[in-house]
């Protein structure tokens, strides 16, 4: 019979209901040899916690072992945990490493595999072929789009996939004719255009895509904002996944092209990469700018087309490990899985990113506990200490981090969020802490600092060079990026089924008992290799879903 509760550390005091239980049934628990018993109370819907004692104001929550809430309403035995009864409490923590022994999932037969990927000249792999064109401040985000328009459906790239777009033409035939909207063709054909076919041979087949990104900074915020935009926009042109960028610039904004350019100095001194930069005020006409642009990047493309793909070890990966639109089954299930799928990585040479600080909050001292270095964990404290002072300086708090939708399946305070968030972490040692917007550069599991938001976070881990990004949600979530494929793991089969258009792989399994994390984690590192290799688009890829939010952290000026 599937377990209706699971208790995840032998010292917490709450029960994660891993089905609705009734009121008046009898759940049990604990090792088969010794089952512990206990009365449900109240209905508990799935993924949220009952109380497996009587709990009284001011007592602990713990959950996977550690604080994670304070009770401020009486709770029975049996009794549901809502924001009602439980408020955000997490547990206190000192930069002392107190290490403890670790078993790390053994990585030797993955040291020999290989993933087919572009090697750049710098060293790193990418696991996509793009051209990138990019602006330097948001004046010049118009003439982005147009480059968009004038060079994307005419070399074979853009919106040929955009379903949505030939439903409009059917709209059109139909109200033209009175009748039913016919074939595609003969839609084209009423139209009187020339539209390319719908799978029409690419210009430079070996160039995966050309990504256009706009965004609204580059002036009017402080120039610390400015500073970061063009170290993140840095991590972008010097990502393995990019051939080479195209960079506009009006002229006077504080983000200039000569900042942009020594932080591209500090990921490659050589600069080994092509970066084309056009000054729109130096250039006079608009016209003028744009067509020099084309002219150029046209013939850049020509040059990224020579790339093509050879094997590379899994130590060439950079893998970003993100959650978004969590449940009560994050936790369990999708973040232990990539945890464990981080843990692999590591042990074969590559490296992963821990992020979203806010989601750290009430882990830290596990966190620090595994810093290979005193200086590692000091840095790390550092940074949480100071993103917390932030919040409080504006009124907020990490505790206002969990979403409705979060706490609608079982998230109910963000320390409870962070002790599930952290299991993405795996169990090896933390190699290196990063300030946004540094790159990575180190092997290992490395702690990054970024929001929890879903795009502001996997921008800031593409930029840091993951060259691909495993996204576990409960709930359901598009989040794409433009230079890096990200795998969507939903947490529960229902979601899996229910939204099996965004979402890549189901690890609903876990909660089901059907599989275990091992397995689990071992088939969705294949999975990753193919996505890796090319051979495998992700549904964000397919539906063209490319956010970009940077991380805007001072004040408008």
């Amino acid at each position: 019979m599937p377990e209706t509760v699971l208790q995840l550390d032998p010292r917490d005091n709450v029960l994660v209901a891993l089905t609705t239980l009734d009121l008046g049934a009898t759940v049990s628990f604990g090792p088969a040899s010794a089952p512990v018993t206990c009365m449900v109370m109240q209905t508990i819907p799935a993924k949220h916690k009952m109380a497996l004692l009587d709990l009284k104001p001011g007592d602990l929550i713990l959950m996977y072992g550690m604080v994670v809430g304070e009770v401020v309403e009486p709770i029975n035995r049996g009794g549901l945990l809502t924001t009602r009864n439980v408020r955000h409490r997490a547990g206190d923590y000192t930069t002392v490493r107190q290490p403890s022994q670790i078993h790390l999932p053994d990585a030797s037969a993955w040291r020999a595999r290989t993933f087919m990927g572009y090697h750049r000249a710098d060293g790193q792999v990418g696991t996509r072929n793009y051209w990138l064109v990019l602006p330097l401040v948001f004046c010049e985000n118009r003439n982005v789009e147009r480059m968009k328009e004038a060079l994307e459906e005419e070399l074979g790239y853009g919106s040929a996939n955009n379903s949505y777009r030939r439903h409009v033409h059917r709209l059109i035939q139909q109200a033209r004719t009175g009748g039913e909207p016919d074939a595609w063709s003969a839609i084209a054909a009423a139209k009187g255009d020339a539209d390319r076919p719908r799978n029409a041979e690419r210009v430079f087949p070996y160039l995966d895509g050309i990504r256009f990104i706009t965004h609204q900074g580059g002036c009017g915020g402080n120039r610390q904002d400015s500073q970061a935009l063009c170290g993140l926009l840095a991590g972008y042109i010097h990502h393995p996944n990019v051939a080479g960028a195209t960079v506009l610039s009006l002229g006077c904004q504080h983000a200039q092209a000569s900042i942009l350019m020594d932080e591209l100095r500090k990921r490659d001194p050589e600069l080994r990469k092509p970066v084309l930069i056009f000054d729109q005020q130096t250039s006079g006409h608009e016209e003028a700018l744009m067509e020099n642009a084309i002219d150029q990047t046209f013939a850049a493309l020509a040059e990224a087309n020579r790339s093509v793909r050879a094997p590379a070890p899994l130590s060439a990966l950079t893998v970003g490990l993100k959650c978004g639109g969590s449940d009560g089954f994050s936790g369990i299930s999708a973040n232990p899985a990539i945890g464990y799928v981080s843990d692999l990585v590591v042990g074969a040479g590559g490296a992963t990113l821990l992020s979203e600080f806010p989601e750290l909050h009430g882990v830290e001292q596990e966190l620090i506990n595994r810093c290979a270095t005193d200086e590692l964990a000091e840095r790390f404290a550092s940074l949480m200490q100071a993103y917390e002072a932030r919040a409080r300086a504006v009124q907020s708090g990490f505790e206002m981090n969990p979403s409705p939708g979060n706490i609608r399946d079982g998230l109910l305070t963000d320390a409870m969020k962070s002790a599930g968030a952290a299991r993405k972490g795996g169990l090896s040692p933390i190699a290196a802490v990063l300030e946004y917007p540094e790159y990575a550069t180190t092997p290992g599991l490395i702690l990054q600092c970024t929001p929890g938001n879903d795009v502001e976070s996997v921008t800031a881990q593409v930029g840091a060079g993951a060259n691909i990004v495993l996204f576990t949600t409960g709930l359901g979530t598009p989040t794409g990026n433009p230079i890096a494929p990200v795998v969507k793991i939903a947490t529960n089969t229902t979601l899996a089924e229910r939204m099996s258009d965004i979402i890549d792989f189901d690890a609903g399994g876990i909660v089901s008992g059907e599989s275990t994390i091992k397995d689990c984690a071992e088939k969705l590192l294949e999975f990753s290799i193919e996505v890796a290799s090319g051979d495998r688009l992700t549904k964000a890829e397919l539906h063209g879903q490319s956010d970009f939010i940077p991380w805007k952290r001072g004040v408008s000026l």
